[in-house]
């Protein structure tokens, strides 16, 4: 009996999906003549149309700027798993499959059309290295309905369950999410964003002293919070919307902070403390309201060296808080480390996705397989 093949391209001419149902004999090799059973060509609609066909104008430099810089930065993580790899006396052929998010560069998760884009082109990475890239991690989930993100709460289940305590575990990077643990083993966990973490806080020192972040949160620390400024900013609806819910710098950046601060003239200071405020009340708000229950919150990503922002989340909290280094595990790289746990999902044919986290339609396996 032949085997079907499909095969799907829409061409240069950015006219239609052109489509071939195609039949190969088992008995011989990919080079016999294939036999086209069915074929159509299935017309763009004009929106559609149109929006590929802008894509596609050779005066638009950000197409161009976004392939170069997947490129680039797809030879850049291969260079530094080569150097890793080097370093550490292991020889490529040692490792079974590299996991990479890469870079996310636009994360839409709602909309018409949803979607999430990440760039690190894992094709570089595995001809380069010579190992299987497991990539794409994201966007099965959201085909399936989901949010595409946060994805990592799968692997805080795995690291900090506990059937004695319902426990919380709050990453803080440039954006924070909370990953709800509740002791009942069968119970299905809970993750979602609660909005800015370390990005506004970097950037707006950035800005005004030109300092890459707040070291230890001095800067925030010699300030008072503006309540007003701060109840403010509190209001974007964001906060108020209910899990499954994600976000990023589409929502959450100067531009953002500049329509809050409006023509009033403040200090910058005290703006620096109402936003590390801002991200401790908007985390302890989520708390509150969505995980009433839990005993304890588990602090991981780079937030937690901020000294300032964790004196805050510990002052406005009722529950116990630790870091992940209490539990013996270094929280500077626990992302890093659950995409080497959904490589390995997907080699396994392992459903990595937490549907319950971010609203698809069910669990899914997660991200494509390059081979060298």
């Amino acid at each position: 009996m032949s085997e079907l093949y499909l095969g799907v391209i829409s061409g240069t001419s950015a006219d239609g999906i052109d489509i071939a149902l195609v039949a190969f004999d088992p008995q011989t090799t990919s080079r016999a003549h294939p036999s086209i059973l069915a074929a159509k060509t299935k017309r763009f609609d004009a929106e559609l149309g149109e929006h590929i066909r802008r894509l596609m104008n050779p005066a638009d430099e950000s197409i161009d700027l976004l392939g170069s810089t997947d490129t680039r930065l797809g030879k850049a993580i291969a260079t530094a798993l080569c150097e890793f790899l080097q370093s550490n006396d292991i020889d490529a052929s040692e490792i079974t499959a590299i996991g990479c998010h890469g870079q996310t560069v636009r994360h839409r998760p709602e909309g018409t059309h949803p979607f999430s884009l990440q760039i690190g082109d894992p094709n570089q990475i595995a001809e380069i290295t010579g190992v299987p890239v497991v990539a794409d991690f994201r966007r099965r989930d959201m085909a399936a309905g989901g949010q595409g993100a946060p994805l990592v709460p799968a692997y805080h289940e795995r690291l900090f369950r506990d059937e004695e305590e319902y426990r919380l575990v709050l990453n803080i990077g440039g954006i924070a999410n909370l990953t709800c643990l509740p002791s009942d083993p069968v119970a299905p966990i809970r993750g979602f964003d609660t909005g800015p973490g370390n990005a506004l806080l970097d950037d707006w020192i950035s800005a005004r002293l030109g300092k890459p972040c707040d070291l230890n949160g001095e800067w925030a620390r010699g300030g008072v919070p503006n309540q007003k400024l701060l109840t403010r900013m509190l209001g974007d609806a964001y906060f108020r919307q209910a899990p499954p819910k994600s976000t990023g710098r589409e929502q959450f950046h100067l531009a953002w902070v500049s329509r809050h601060l409006g023509d009033e003239d403040w200090d910058d200071q005290v703006v620096q403390s109402t936003l590390t405020e801002l991200t401790a009340r908007s985390i302890q708000d989520a708390v509150e309201r969505w995980a009433p229950e839990a005993a304890r919150v588990i602090v991981c990503g780079g937030g937690r060296h901020n000294s300032e922002l964790m004196h805050r989340l510990d002052a406005a909290s009722r529950l116990k808080v630790e870091t992940s280094e209490d539990f013996g595990v270094d929280g500077d790289f626990i992302e890093a480390a659950a995409f080497a746990w959904f490589a390995k999902c997907t080699l396994d044919n392992v459903r990595s996705s937490r549907a319950s986290v971010t609203g698809a339609s069910g669990d899914r396996v997660l991200g494509g397989l390059y081979r060298p």
